[in-house]
């Protein structure tokens, strides 16, 4: 009973995201609160949702400082003389400006929005491209190569809501993962080197954009201008944070207390007045408002979910249709799954959803339970987000560059898969997910 009752939540839930009649953030409160009084659950539901609240309210605080962090990092021009440097550096080559545009991404990539990783690199690179002669396609393909393996960042959509479905860590689902990772980076600069190579052979000789300022020429200025940084202050923000990001690596503090404390230093030094602070609360505060609201409500979801049993009753019958010896072999399954389930599944169906059960799954044949998670954000809305049509800000990447989505998916599938094996061996090398 209580097997098919999960089932039926999870099905409806799914449904109705798919087909878009209600919202996500309905769906995930109102779906397991209706089925949970259809199974006569109704005295204890407030204490589920309550305990489910609680356990994802230190994701849902952590992510809010982390948007608000960064947002007012890129407001400021943090990655503007990255750009620049690696721009010049590339000159006329193909092959270095791909790679640059590769190592761009990932660097702007840390804010963990794509919408503001695409803005910011196809402004700063499509004039470039444009100039020598590169197709868009190769921009958006590479862009979409880098932010992919960015957005696995613990403050990243994908590895936000791991956490919170499996009531996790960034210690239990990122930290584990790091490797991977890195190896994923360096395949994406490689990707784009390959990349660069066929640009070049396509166009052949050409002659390198000149880079300074000059009427009608693209260069590097063609960044968003913004107003000059004190010298001081950009210092300040830049030792914050390397600071801040040795921190999370190493789990020197729980994230949302060191972003909390992070932000409220940015903030006082960059935006000292009231009215500054409360007009980058005004620019950005609709981004963290829909962020943690949906955290918060995933939490209905879970703390239904294991409140009454029901994700304990799925997995039992997930073990009896699954061979023993296959069992030991779902987190493998999912990392390789990972990537192309983020064509037909949103990020909020397939962590609320599928990767409970998985887990729960995982766990009852001996094995542990965060590997689902970690081998999840190998590829599901991470390497696939930027070419899945289930993203908003896929279509920003494509519309800015006048690509075509499918000519965007042809053309990157196999690179953005490719990036998914990669990590997943590497997660198999160093044990982050296991056989």
């Amino acid at each position: 009973m209580l097997a098919a009752l999960g089932f039926a939540t999870i099905a409806t839930f799914l449904a109705l995201t798919f087909t878009r009649r209600v919202s996500v953030l309905v769906a995930l409160v109102l779906v397991p609160i209706a089925f949970a009084l259809i199974g006569g659950f109704a005295p204890e539901l407030g204490g589920m949702i309550a305990d489910g609240l609680i356990k994802v309210a230190p994701v849902a605080i952590m992510i809010a400082f982390a948007v608000l962090y960064f947002s007012l990092m890129v407001d400021q021009g943090l990655f503007d003389p990255a750009i620049r440097r690696v721009v010049r550096w590339a000159g006329g080559s193909p092959t270095k400006i791909a790679m640059g545009t590769a190592v761009l991404t990932l660097l702007v990539a840390l804010d963990g929005d794509g919408t503001s990783t695409f803005l910011i690199m196809v402004s700063a690179m499509l004039p470039i491209y444009q100039r020598i002669g590169m197709r868009p396609l190769a921009l958006t393909g590479i862009v979409c190569l880098g932010a992919g393996v960015m957005n696995m960042i613990p403050w990243g959509g994908p590895t936000v809501r791991a956490m919170a479905a499996l009531d996790a860590t960034s210690g239990d689902i990122f930290t584990p993962v790091v490797p991977a990772m890195a190896v994923g980076a360096l395949w994406v600069v490689f990707s784009a080197f390959l990349i660069g190579r066929m640009e070049g052979k396509r166009l052949g000789t050409v002659v390198a954009p000149v880079v300074k300022a000059g009427p009608g020429t693209p260069h590097v200025d063609d960044i968003p201008t913004r107003a000059r940084v004190h010298p001081v202050v950009m210092t300040f923000n830049v030792v914050l944070t390397l600071v801040l990001l040795v921190i999370l690596l190493f789990q020197l503090a729980p994230l949302q207390v060191a972003f909390a404390i992070a932000f409220a230093l940015a903030i006082v030094v960059n935006r000292p007045k009231w009215d500054q602070q409360q007009e980058l609360f005004a620019k950005h505060g609709g981004n963290v408002t829909m962020v943690v609201v949906m955290i918060l409500a995933a939490g209905v979801l879970t703390g239904i979910l294991n409140g009454t049993g029901m994700i304990t009753a799925m997995a039992e019958a997930f073990v009896s249709w699954i061979p023993d010896s296959a069992g030991s072999f779902l987190p493998l399954i999912t990392a390789v799954t990972s990537m192309p389930l983020s064509l037909v599944f949103t990020p909020d169906a397939y962590y609320f959803g599928v990767v409970p059960v998985l887990a729960e799954t995982t766990a009852s044949f001996g094995g542990d339970p965060f590997e689902i998670g970690r081998a999840a954000i190998l590829g599901q809305m991470t390497t696939g987000f930027p070419l899945s049509p289930l993203t908003a800000s896929t279509f920003i990447l494509v519309g800015m560059t006048n690509v075509e989505l499918g000519k965007h998916q042809r053309f990157i599938f196999g690179w953005a898969f490719g990036t998914t094996i990669v990590m997943t061996m590497m997660a198999l090398l160093t044990g982050a997910i296991s056989l």
